[in-house]
């Protein structure tokens, strides 16, 4: 058994940073695989040329949240300290042994200052993914688009409650209003105005919520947080309540990330789809592919209208237990009506605001039906089938999903862009933040995926290059040990 000896901590050694980071150390790898110099350029404009003292170096500047991000270190008060005592991230970061290490509030005050209101962060990421792109690893033909929801840094318990509108704007708003009132007139009807009711009569009362007027728009209560009123109060499922933003990205089927949009966590998917799909669409995909939360007519429109072949998933019925589905329904496009497992016609009756077309059957057929029970529990004793203008685009969707090859490629979220998202938050700290409001989280998640890329990238051409490496000793000792070639 040996004994603990004497350690002489204190005695003098010549050594270099650049012998104590090891060859194969992450760092080593990104920064010989990443150009950061176009930081420089970026950041020109930002800078004082000929007044004021002299400033760090803008690229240090940034590595220091990208090592903070990359390595998921939870704060850049921890962030600095760590700087301190590892040699890994002062050689990363071009600080000797004796430079000081920047204050932790450096980065905040220059954010502040310099880069609060600007996109630095995502041009940053665009910069990144380009790097990527130019060594051809990037395939955006079939693109992986999805949300995930980010705690924000907001106690529950500091909240207020306000009044906002019931329904927001939507993307495709206009466009509808336009259609609903091209089939309205097209089958006889008035086309609304803003503050008619669904049969084209100014007949609402003032606090109705049916009109286009703000004083008669319906109002509903909206928690909002008092620390970080720019969240979203989130709830799903067995989910804890709490604010969250929803961040919505993408991802092509090798797990690069592509881009990212940042929204409070109480929006949908489908209403935050078009400010994602504004920058992946310039990418040219072939396919996109989301789960059901995109599965709307609005989307489906919107992607098979610009060429793009959308993949979706079967969504269950949601027919209650012991009625017939609406699928028992058969429409006849031709003579534009539906026919009931009884053999009834359900004829066209109106088209309402949210650009459903309803069809009822006639009561004197329904009340002596034999699948009365089955088909509507109404007074009336009338069923109604609605239909959306924009049906036919999920009908083509539809088809799709049942193509040749379209259920593998979608079988490939979870090995895409689930599996980022499940990265993102257990490696690199974005399972919850400590940044308040949407340019700050935009900054976050823009660092992030970029840290994923180009971790991604570094390893990739390591490997390579290690494998160019050893090929090249292989062949040097076949020569020296083989008697033809000695």
């Amino acid at each position: 058994m040996l004994t603990k000896k004497e350690k002489k901590l204190d005695q003098m050694q010549v050594v270099s940073l650049e012998q104590l980071v090891p060859e194969d150390h992450l760092l080593r790898k990104i920064d010989a695989a990443i150009d950061f110099s176009f930081i420089y350029d970026l950041v020109e404009d930002k800078y004082c040329k000929d007044t004021g003292r002299p400033s760090l170096d803008p690229v240090m500047l940034i590595k220091i949240p990208v090592i903070q991000y990359m390595f998921g270190i939870k704060s850049m008060r921890q962030t600095i300290k760590e700087i301190e005592v590892n040699v890994a991230y002062r050689w990363f970061l071009g600080l000797d042994f004796y430079d000081p290490v920047p204050h932790f509030t450096t980065f905040g005050k220059n954010y502040k200052r310099r880069f609060e209101g600007t996109d630095l962060f995502e041009q940053i990421f665009q910069q990144i993914l380009f790097q990527c792109m130019k060594h051809n690893l990037v395939d955006t033909s079939a693109i992986f688009v999805d949300g995930t929801h980010v705690k924000a840094a907001a106690n529950n318990k500091k909240s207020k409650k306000i009044l906002v509108a019931k329904r927001a704007a939507r993307f495709y708003d206009e466009q509808l209003k336009q259609e609903i009132n091209e089939d309205r007139e097209k089958h006889g009807k008035k086309p609304f105005k803003d503050d008619d009711d669904d049969d084209g009569n100014n007949n609402n009362p003032p606090d109705s919520g049916r009109g286009g007027d703000i004083e008669n728009t319906q109002l509903k209560e909206k928690k909002i947080s008092t620390t970080d009123p720019e969240s979203g109060w989130f709830h799903k499922g067995e989910h804890k309540e709490v604010f969250a933003y929803s961040v919505e990205s993408a991802c092509d089927k090798h797990g690069w990330m592509l881009g990212y949009t940042i929204h409070p966590g109480n929006e949908h998917d489908s209403s935050t789809f078009p400010a994602v799909y504004e920058k992946l669409k310039n990418l040219n995909p072939e396919h996109i592919i989301a789960d059901a939360g995109y599965k709307t007519p609005a989307i489906a429109k919107l992607l098979l209208d610009d060429g793009i072949t959308p993949v979706f998933p079967y969504t269950s019925p949601k027919t209650k237990k012991g009625f017939f589905r609406k699928r028992e329904y058969l429409y006849d496009e031709a003579l534009d009506h539906y026919l009931c497992p009884n053999g009834c016609y359900l004829e066209y009756s109106t088209t309402n605001r949210e650009g459903y077309k309803e069809y009822k059957s006639n009561p004197s057929d329904c009340i002596s039906c034999p699948f009365l029970e089955s088909c509507t529990r109404s007074k009336a004793h009338q069923k109604v089938v609605t239909r959306h203008i924009w049906q036919e685009y999920l009908e083509v969707c539809e088809e799709i999903r049942h193509s040749t090859g379209m259920k593998e490629l979608y079988d490939q979220r979870k090995q895409t862009i689930e599996r980022n998202f499940g990265t993102a938050k257990e490696h690199h700290g974005m399972r919850y933040t400590q940044e308040r409001g949407k340019e700050k989280m935009a900054m976050k998640v823009g660092l992030t995926f970029a840290c994923m890329n180009m971790k991604k990238l570094a390893k990739i051409l390591w490997r390579k290059g290690l494998f160019t490496r050893n090929m090249r000793q292989f062949f040097a000792y076949f020569r020296k040990t083989t008697p033809i070639f000695a």
